[in-house]
């Protein structure tokens, strides 16, 4: 019996026998204490801060086997990098326990204070992890994912192919390129190409590396800020080149097949998805163990399979069919360019100015 249905049984007592009341008192305060002794407790909770894409995909995969597996509730909080990221800051570090962002906005948390160490003994997958992933941002979390930033070209407009970084610069793409815009992920990494070519690093001649900018400002039809406005780019005609991160080829490959992904001598650009820990989470043990969860070679192996992540376990194997569009593998991965986002992040405010300056705003 429920304390409530106890307490409305009380009311039916008669008033004509008072020893009787007193014995139907206490039976009746003894079901109701025997009933909260018996009640089960609140269930214990996890936050996790996510983008929520992939949400059915993502409740079979890992929601449900987790609450399985740690006899807890998964809650969650959703948007874009920047608006959750900033809902940890407001709040000091806390109302989230785990919290998944790219890494050029885990070190922005990291910068901020915001993350706390992780115990790696707690998370023994993590040796199971690529390199690059086991500690992108020192003792902070791990990658659970990996993508890559190239370009992408429409095959039958563009001859020879491309091969190099530098080819953005030919003169025969005159009017045939987009750039990402400066305050997407991957706009700042232009800045950091052009100080490539010019022979510099970014970080401390910018000068040098926005001449370069500045050289390519012919070829450049339009900035894009989203996937599918460069998508539609391509798919009107307007341009037939476009650096982008992996994650758009399958949608412009349906909309362009002739689009192919460059072979780049020099290699693409690594970006890197990071699961942190806020220094005020409330439930630290459960975060290590959910962590520990995502890095399961088992479990990285059902992700990619079924659309949702590219592993970062060594150990993973996909038939090609399941590896298609992924970053995956050990040559692919270890020729990926790294990106020190601590410096990107610091010289990001002053880039946008000057790149302002080359395209308009």
């Amino acid at each position: 019996m429920a304390p409530g249905a106890a307490a409305g049984g009380a009311d039916h007592h008669t008033d004509g026998d008072a020893h009787m009341t007193d014995l139907i008192s206490r039976a009746l305060c003894g079901t109701a204490t025997l009933a909260l002794l018996a009640a089960p407790a609140a269930a214990e909770t996890l936050t996790v801060s996510w983008w929520g894409f992939n949400g059915d995909k993502l409740d079979e995969f890992i929601v449900q086997p987790f609450q399985e597996q740690c006899d807890c509730e998964l809650v969650f909080e959703t948007g874009n990098n920047a608006d959750r990221l900033n809902k940890v800051k407001i709040r000091g570090g806390s109302g989230v326990d785990v919290i998944y962002l790219t890494d050029s906005f885990s070190q922005l948390g990291i910068a901020e204070g915001l993350f706390q160490p992780i115990d790696r003994s707690k998370i023994p997958n993590i040796d199971g992890l690529y390199e690059m992933a086991q500690a992108p941002q020192g003792e902070y979390g791990p990658a659970y994912t990996v993508g890559r930033i190239g370009i992408v070209y429409d095959a039958a407009q563009v001859d020879p192919p491309i091969t190099s970084w530098n080819d953005l610069w030919r003169e025969d793409l005159a009017s045939a390129v987009s750039l990402p815009g400066i305050t997407t992920t991957a706009g700042p990494m232009v800045v950091m190409l052009a100080g490539d070519k010019a022979g510099v690093d970014p970080f401390e001649d910018a000068d040098a590396a926005f001449a370069e900018v500045e050289k390519l400002k012919p070829n450049v039809v339009k900035n894009y800020n989203t996937g599918s406005e460069m998508i539609n780019l391509f798919s009107t005609g307007e341009i037939a080149v476009s650096m982008v991160q992996d994650f758009a080829l399958g949608r412009l490959k349906a909309a362009v097949p002739t689009v192919e992904w460059a072979d780049l001598a020099d290699g693409d650009i690594a970006v890197l998805n990071t699961v942190n820990i806020p220094t005020g989470a409330a439930n630290v043990e459960r975060a290590h163990e959910f962590i520990n969860f995502i890095l399961d070679p088992e479990r990285q192996k059902i992700l990619a399979e079924n659309g949702v992540d590219a592993p970062v376990v060594a150990s993973v194997e996909l038939s090609d069919e399941a590896a298609a569009g992924w970053t995956y593998g050990a040559e692919m991965i270890e020729g990926l360019k790294r990106i020190d986002y601590e410096k990107m992040n610091a010289a990001k405010s002053g880039w946008i100015d000057r790149w302002n300056e080359i395209f308009g705003l």
